[in-house]
């Protein structure tokens, strides 16, 4: 007897229910977070760096699914890649086996890394971190783990002993002993390592909390200071990688940094399949898997599968063929400059900074008066609904999805999809300097302001 399963039909009977049934069986703050903002859209399609509503309006796609989205949604390629890996019926997952797939895409991932030797799939970015870690202590026979302070490195438990964000740590402890550090201090990193008991420093060359970057130099002297002390270094390139940042990997921007062990995810799947990979040197390696007893001392149900590996070969054969690379580093420069012209301009607007298509844009104390009155209500009602309040009217007037980078954070993060051009550029300023216009004028963006500060008030 066959059982028929019809996706079409269940979606179109159901799909009505999405926020009911989120809010009966998952996560219930979830809804109820985006019915408090006005993000509680229905979009019906996706392509590219744009959505669809059902009315057939088009939203710009400034998140990239939290950076998942490299190539936008449902790139060709690698559509046509995950057709025909399930096409050729493969024996997956045998465990008992060398498929080829994992052995290409290892070669590809290590040619934008040629220090590095092998590598270690998985399953997602958090699970890459933990890779890291357990090889950094396994070669190093150290037990603690450098990470600086705001960092986002994951959630599972290993991953968030080296959060530096305490919001996300709270309730879970007790972590391990790990210890945070201030990003760009030398000092404090070399007061760590003359205890003598830590294996590695884990960094993101950019942290994605505020959009932050060591100062020049950082990195490099950082790794000397680690291999002096017989400690490694390991970028955290999970949101960073595959071009993100105007290079295939953010420590790229500075010469002569080479790290140990580098993690990536998000992009690599093609928004797909997830997949996170742990590139590391061969000692590594062969401290962690020293002999045949020791074969499977670490690994994944799901790592390698043949999915996610024909997923990440076709995402670096577009990157490649397409130039994905060099056009994040143009149409991140070209967005950088456009709204770095109106930091002059606005007096609510502190800063723009970033690399490539990894741009944030901060929120500052205004000088005038009146503006300085509305800016402090928001501030002590909750610090970041400023922010809040540009996203929100970017969404719902100007259809363009943005996120606040980070709880508490006067901080948007621009992440978009690598493939937009000038076009979008244009879009997102020309929204942007609406939404401002709107803010100095003390238009009706503060009215939701207000909103969010009695929102913020009940939740304390």
């Amino acid at each position: 007897m066959t059982t028929q399963f019809d996706l079409g039909a269940l979606l179109a009977e159901r799909g009505a229910e999405r926020y009911q049934l989120h809010a009966k069986h998952l996560n219930h703050q979830l809804p109820r977070m985006l019915h408090t903002i006005g993000f509680d859209k229905v979009y019906e399609r996706a392509e590219g760096a744009y959505f669809w509503d059902a009315e057939g309006n088009d939203y710009l796609d400034m998140l990239a699914g939290f950076g998942v989205m490299g190539l936008g949604r449902h790139h060709p390629v690698v559509r046509r890649a995950l057709h025909d890996v399930l096409d050729a019926s493969l024996a997956d997952l045998t465990r008992f086996d060398c498929p080829p797939l994992p052995g290409l895409l290892a070669e590809r991932l290590l040619a934008h890394s040629p220090h590095l030797d092998r590598v270690f799939f998985g399953n997602s970015g958090t699970e890459a971190v933990e890779t890291a870690l357990k090889f950094a202590r396994r070669a190093t026979g150290k037990p603690r783990i450098l990470y600086c302070e705001h960092s986002f490195h994951g959630l599972t438990t290993g991953s968030l002993s080296v959060n530096g964000e305490e919001g996300f740590r709270d309730g879970f402890a007790p972590l391990l002993p790990d210890t945070a550090i201030p990003l760009g201090d030398l000092d404090a990193l070399a007061r760590e390592l003359r205890k003598g008991d830590v294996a590695a420093l884990i960094v993101e060359p950019i942290q994605g909390k505020g959009v932050h970057e060591a100062p020049p130099g950082h990195l490099r002297a950082a790794q000397e200071l680690l291999h002096k002390h017989k400690a490694l270094l390991i970028a955290d390139e999970v949101q960073t990688g595959l071009g993100r940042t105007g290079d295939f990997y953010a420590y790229q921007h500075e010469g002569g940094v080479e790290p140990d062990l580098v993690c990536v995810a998000k992009a690599l799947s093609g928004g797909y399949v997830p997949v996170g990979a742990t590139l590391g040197k061969d000692w590594i390696f062969k401290k962690v898997y020293s002999s045949i007893d020791r074969v499977l001392v670490h690994s994944a149900s799901f790592g390698s599968n043949a999915q996610a590996m024909a997923a990440g070969l076709a995402v670096l054969s577009v990157m490649e063929n397409e130039q994905i690379v060099a056009n994040a580093r143009a149409t991140g420069e070209l967005l950088k400059t456009r709204l770095a012209a109106l930091v002059d301009k606005y007096e609510l607007l502190a800063d723009v900074r970033g690399r490539g298509l990894m741009i944030g844009i901060e929120f500052g104390r205004p000088k005038s008066l009146k503006l300085r009155g509305r800016w402090t209500m928001l501030q002590a009602a909750r610090k970041g609904l400023f922010a809040q309040m540009v996203v929100v009217p970017l969404l719902q007037r100007h259809r363009i999805l943005t996120q606040v980078s980070g709880d508490h954070l006067e901080v948007i993060k621009l992440i978009p999809p690598l493939v937009i051009g000038e076009a979008e550029v244009d879009r997102f300023v020309e929204a942007f300097t609406a939404v401002m216009d709107d803010a100095h004028g003390g238009g009706l963006m503060w009215d939701f302001g207000k909103t969010l500060v009695k929102q913020a008030v009940a939740n304390r």
